[in-house]
Order: C-alpha cells, then sequence, then structure tokens
C-alpha cells in the first residue's frame, strides 16, 4: 500500500523548520529517522499533508553535559546511545535500554527523540525516560517550554505537544550520588518489540538507604507507566531481597497486560514482578559498586 500524496521540504535551519510547521498547521509532520511514521503511512494509519525533513539541520546531534542532566538531541540515533561514554557513566538503564531497540537499520536510523515523541506503548524508551524521570523540550515559533516526561506522555500514541512543535532534545538528569539502572525486555525474537519490558533506577544515600527510585513498565498499560506504587516502596528504605519482592509485586499490580498471542495476563504480571526485582539487584549492584 502507498501512502496518501503530501508535500515535501528539507528546512536547513531550525528556524525555518519552525515557520513551516507553524504556516502548515496540523497537516504537518516532522521526519527525522522515519523509522516509525513511514511505515504507518505505507499502512494509511497516518495520513500528514506535509512532511518537514529535519535531517539536513546542523546540531541537532548532540549528546552534552549540561547542568546535572544529559542533553540529547532531536537527531541523536539509537546507536549513537550505544556508542556514548557519557551515557554509559551517567545512565545505565539507557545503556542497556539501546541495543534492544528493533534491529540494526533502526538503530542507525531512527531517533531517541522521535521513538519518545511516537508514544507507542510498546517502545522502550519512554520507559527508561519515566525511570529516569526525564524531561521533554519542545520548541515551535513562538518559543521553548520544558515538560517533565510524565505529563509529555498522553496516552496510546499521544504525546502533549501541541501544533507547530518539535521535540527539540531530551534532557536526562544525571546521578546525584550512588546510582545505577537497568532495562529488562522480554522478546519473542531479536528485533521485537516488547512483549514485557522493565526500566528500573535507583540512588543511594550516604547512610545505604534507598534515596531515589524509578520504576517503569513497558507494553502492559496503554500508555509506557511509571510504577508509582512500587517506587513509593523503596524510598527511604535498606535494599533487600524481600523489599525488592514487594517493589516487583506492587509495579505488577500496577500493571494491566492483556491476554494474547504473547501470553496470559497473569503470566505477564508475573514477568513484570520477576524483571522488577531482577532490575532493581542490578542498579544496586553498579550502585554499591561506586562506593
Amino acid at each position: 500500500m502507498y501512502p496518501p500524496a503530501f508535500n515535501y521540504s528539507a528546512p536547513t535551519s531550525v528556524e525555518e523548520v519552525l515557520a513551516t510547521l507553524a504556516k502548515e498547521g496540523e497537516g504537518a509532520r516532522v521526519l527525522a529517522g522515519g523509522q516509525s511514521l513511514i511505515p504507518m503511512m505505507k499502512l494509511r494509519l497516518a495520513s500528514p499533508s506535509y512532511l518537514v525533513d529535519i535531517n539536513d539541520v546542523d546540531g541537532l546531534d548532540y549528546i552534552t553535559d549540561v547542568n546535572g542532566h544529559v542533553a540529547i538531541g532531536a537527531l541523536v540515533r539509537h546507536n549513537d546511545i550505544v556508542k556514548s561514554e557519557l551515557i554509559g557513566s551517567t545512565n545505565h538503564a539507557m545503556t542497556d535500554a539501546a541495543p534492544w531497540i528493533a534491529d540494526p537499520i533502526v538503530r542507525n536510523r531512527g531517533t531517541v527523540c522521535g521513538s519518545i515523541a511516537h508514544c507507542d506503548p510498546e517502545g522502550d524508551w519512554n520507559s527508561v525516560m519515566l525511570a529516569a524521570r526525564a524531561e521533554v523540550v519542545a520548541q515551535s515559533a513562538a518559543g521553548e517550554r520544558v515538560i517533565p516526561i510524565d505529563d509529555f506522555i498522553v496516552d496510546f500514541f499521544t504525546n502533549s505537544l501541541e501544533p507547530g512543535e518539535i521535540v527539540k532534545e531530551v534532557r536526562v538528569p544525571k546521578y546525584t550520588g550512588r546510582g545505577g539502572g537497568a532495562y529488562v525486555k522480554l522478546e519473542r525474537k531479536i528485533g521485537d518489540y516488547a512483549t514485557v519490558g522493565v526500566a528500573t533506577q535507583l540512588e543511594l544515600g550516604d547512610d545505604g538507604k534507598i534515596a531515589k527510585a524509578g520504576i517503569a513498565m513497558t507494553a502492559v498499560n496503554s500508555k509506557n507507566t511509571r510504577a508509582a506504587a512500587a517506587e513509593q516502596v523503596l524510598v527511604g528504605e535498606t535494599p533487600s531481597d524481600e523489599l525488592f519482592r514487594e517493589a516487583g509485586n506492587a509495579a505488577a499490580q500496577a500493571s494491566e497486560p492483556e491476554t494474547n498471542v504473547r501470553g496470559t495476563e497473569e503470566w505477564k504480571r508475573e514477568v513484570v514482578s520477576v524483571y522488577t526485582r531482577r532490575g532493581l539487584e542490578t542498579a544496586l549492584a553498579q550502585a554499591q559498586a561506586q562506593a
């Protein structure tokens, strides 16, 4: 199937991109990696009237350390995360997740910000961003606004961008103390979407107790979802197997998976519980190794 006809331009500056989006209105879509948008257009699940290709815009492929967070620009590819030493030293969950993204072609072409904006509940990045409490920087001709990831993810394939806005960058907080994280994913075959995925993050205080915790789930709700009750179980407590088991059970209770060809609802909830415990154990080991 071919997509409906559309207009196309390839601006060379952010200003030109934003001006085009403002002019074309709600029918315009941004094209970066195209690994989600183009297949949807071919299936006519998306029918934009105008594509604004940002690949010729200089200066959007940065990964930088700024004011306590790592800023990831709109043209950073998934494989850029795999190779980034800065990411490797500041967010272990991102390092875990990057090699799990689809297949080599998608990892070479697809962008992190594009995946975040796509809001596919079976996508991996938004769970990692929820666990890390990231922020999305949206830019339009009128200016910038910074959106907490919890507010950015609205629902199934739905974000909180306004017409004319693009995701300029995502900001991922660095650990403020001894920290660690993990992304654990179950897939039927290499390159598949997640059947279940869990992102975890921990930071330890000077007393060895858990100062901060992040847990978020992939493919078991209508959107990537933070397991807030499970996080609350952890904060202020001394890490232990029993504590992690309790957090895993709380995460499972926050999931609402569907029974389908990939497994039953009950089985997927059990996977959430087990993967939460495994992720927390990995995050704890990483944090303790920094002592």
